[in-house]
């Protein structure tokens, strides 16, 4: 029980850092001034970390004092975690790149200044020197990117090493009982991981070093950055205390040993199952290693598997759609409907994930109740995975509307749409004069409903409240005049305009994500099953080896990726850095970002789901190979028993008190 309860502490930090990771992954592209598809990498260099020791830990692990090997492995995680924080304490405090800096800024610096003779067309060489060596943008993200595959390495033995041991000493019919209170466990960690995120989100990410009062932005700012450091630090040093107690477990547990003691007969028993399975160990190491042409013809025999090929591209297809959809579904939610990352996680943790660990339970306690075969838990998956895509494409019903942004989706004069073929529409008369930088990022939303790039941009005179005060309000706005809009002041205050259309939808898109959540859960367990079962007994070990390199490979490295450079393409307005170079990007076109994000996600499920079409179909053509072969071999079995016993018309001669009792076979 000891181990069981250090294995499940383990388990929920392990999940706190997978947590931590997916729901920083805007916090870090702002930070560092990075786009989607680099911060896929990052994301994905978990996964290396993991792929580079994990066929030795499964093979060595099982010989070796397991309990302290999972120790290890917790406490390179922890130092993974706290690696991924260290870049926040050397890289100074967090300016927004080339833009007027938040904590500075003077209101007659952002107001329209006409007929100035500055320009602010490209960069000048004084802000290209000025501060450039210790912009976010230089590669300090790196740090990011090898603690988080440190953490891959340090998660590399705690699965396999720890089912393996309850596996080995649990009492015979204990060990299902102690995996269920391990997961139904271990779902605390996503749960407080999601909550944690969501606090920690709300946090200015120079808590504790600068006056927050002085701090205009809010979190519904696409320039803000949450304290995600802090989320490390606090997983990292759980997981460095989750090793402690793995130290002063024993390579075999003490009730192992004290039950061999009990009797003589006990004694006998125990010591033979002992040397058994010793011996089956010695077996495996002196086959595994040497015989390589047994592993190849092994190999051979899964890839010319039929079921399992079929399988294996069908569930690569379909984890990479869950791992792309959960990399970026936080950032689908902000751009969308326009909610703060705070928010979001606190939705996810509170109603998704439980949503989730309901259907993970019912559908395993659906397969053991109805007793399904093979056939019928495929049946059963490809019914989830079909009602998953049913909400899936409501998903498309419920894309918002881009926003009203003068410059990027109206003209400045808020009239007239963008054409969408023209990068950097042109400036209007009410604000030619004004002598605007178009890089510069401060939206003011006008009282028209729409969001202007600046005050400047608005071609807005005077302003009114204290600089560092997050309620400035700008007057005289000439664009706003323009776009018809009659009112004395032509007003404008300081943030984005509401997406206020979009609250009735995205109570929706709750719904249907959790109704989603649930089927792709509520199928889970069948993945495993069908796996191990569509292949020979003496085979699932490595094709579940196997199974894993291809989805961590293709689908845990690669997915984000892909995910993240294509989304990237949606960016309508991308931040300079003070060197002149791309940051991270400040506006979507939340539309395409739409599209491309359930687009993908649905391309990936139509092909997984065509793929079950088929898996069924071979499936049941083996099924009646299978059994025309039983009839077959029967037959035959009682011709070469008792070839005297068949008569001339066919019939099988059962011995009987009446004469010519015949039996047809």
């Amino acid at each position: 029980m000891v181990f069981l309860a250090s294995l499940s502490f383990s388990y929920i930090c392990k999940a706190l850092g997978g947590i931590a990771m997916k729901s920083s992954i805007t916090q870090i592209e702002r930070r560092f001034d990075i786009s989607s598809s680099l911060a896929g990498l990052i994301d994905g260099s978990f996964e290396i970390g993991n792929l580079l020791i994990i066929v030795f830990v499964s093979y060595f692990g099982s010989k070796l004092h397991r309990p302290k090997l999972i120790g290890i492995g917790c406490f390179v995680m922890g130092l993974g975690s706290l690696l991924t924080a260290l870049p926040h304490f050397f890289m100074g405090y967090y300016r927004t790149p080339k833009e007027n800096d938040i904590n500075s800024l003077d209101n007659s610096t952002m107001v329209c200044l006409v007929n100035q003779t500055t320009s602010f067309n490209g960069t000048s060489p004084e802000i290209v020197g000025k501060g450039c060596e210790n912009e976010s943008k230089s590669y300090t993200w790196v740090y990011v990117l090898m603690g988080n595959m440190l953490r891959g390495i340090g998660e590399a033995p705690i699965v396999p090493l720890g089912i393996s041991y309850i596996d080995d000493f649990a009492k015979e019919g204990s060990s299902s009982i102690y995996l269920g209170i391990l997961h139904t466990v271990a779902m605390i960690g996503p749960i407080l991981g999601f909550l944690l995120s969501s606090v920690f989100a709300q946090m200015y990410v120079d808590i504790g070093f600068v006056d927050l009062d002085s701090i205009r932005i809010t979190p519904k700012d696409a320039r803000w950055v949450g304290a995600w450091w802090l989320n490390f630090i606090v997983t990292g040093l759980l997981c460095i205390i989750s090793s402690i107690p793995f130290c002063f477990i024993p390579k075999i547990p003490n009730t192992f040993q004290k039950e061999k003691k009990n009797s003589a007969s006990l004694h006998v028993l125990k010591i033979d199952e002992e040397k058994n399975f010793k011996a089956n160990l010695t077996k495996q190491e002196k086959q595994a290693p040497g015989n390589m042409s047994g592993f190849l013809q092994a190999l051979k025999s899964i890839l010319t598997n039929h079921l399992y090929v079929i399988f294996l591209v069908l569930t690569l297809l379909q984890i990479s759609s869950f791992i792309g959809s959960f990399t970026y579904l936080l950032k689908f939610i902000e751009q969308q409907f326009g909610q703060p990352t705070s928010q979001a996680n606190f939705m996810l943790g509170i109603i998704t994930i439980p949503a989730m660990a309901t259907g993970m339970f019912l559908g395993g306690y659906i397969i053991k109740r109805f007793k399904l075969t093979l056939l019928g838990i495929t049946k059963f998956a490809f019914f989830t995975s079909t009602m998953s895509y049913v909400f899936l494409l409501l998903y498309f019903s419920q894309i918002c509307e881009n926003k009203s942004f003068a410059g990027l989706t109206l003209t400045y004069d808020g009239m007239n749409p963008v054409d969408s073929h023209i990068d950097v529409p042109p400036l209007s008369h009410c604000n030619s004069d004004c002598s605007c930088d178009k890089n510069q990022w401060e939206p003011i939303c006008g009282e028209n409903g729409v969001t202007y790039l600046s005050p400047c941009l608005a071609g807005c005179k005077s302003s009114s409240g204290d600089k560092n005060s997050k309620s400035i309000v700008f007057y005289d706005c000439d664009c706003i005049r323009d776009s018809g809009f009659q009112n004395t002041n032509h007003s404008a205050h300081l943030g984005e305009c509401p997406r206020d259309n979009c609250k009735t939808k995205y109570h929706l898109y709750i719904c249907f994500q959790i109704l989603n959540s649930f089927f792709t859960s509520l199928g889970s367990t069948s993945f495993v099953l069908i796996l191990i079962k569509s292949v020979e007994p003496e085979l699932k070990s490595l094709a579940m080896g196997f199974h894993s390199l291809v989805i961590r490979t293709l689908g845990g490295i690669l997915t984000p990726i892909y995910y993240g450079a294509l989304i990237d393409r949606s960016c309508m307005k991308w931040s300079i850095t003070r060197c002149g170079t791309r940051g991270a990007c400040r506006a979507y076109n939340s539309t395409l970002f739409g599209n491309i994000y359930l687009g993908l996600n649905s391309a990936l499920k139509t092909g997984a789901l065509i793929l079950y079409v088929v898996l069924l179909y071979f499936m049941k053509k083996k099924n009646k190979e299978k059994d025309s072969k039983t009839l077959e071999n029967s037959g035959k079995s009682i011709d070469e028993g008792n070839p005297e016993s068949i008569n001339k018309n066919g019939y099988y001669c059962v011995p009987s008190d009446g004469p010519n009792d015949e039996t047809p076979l």
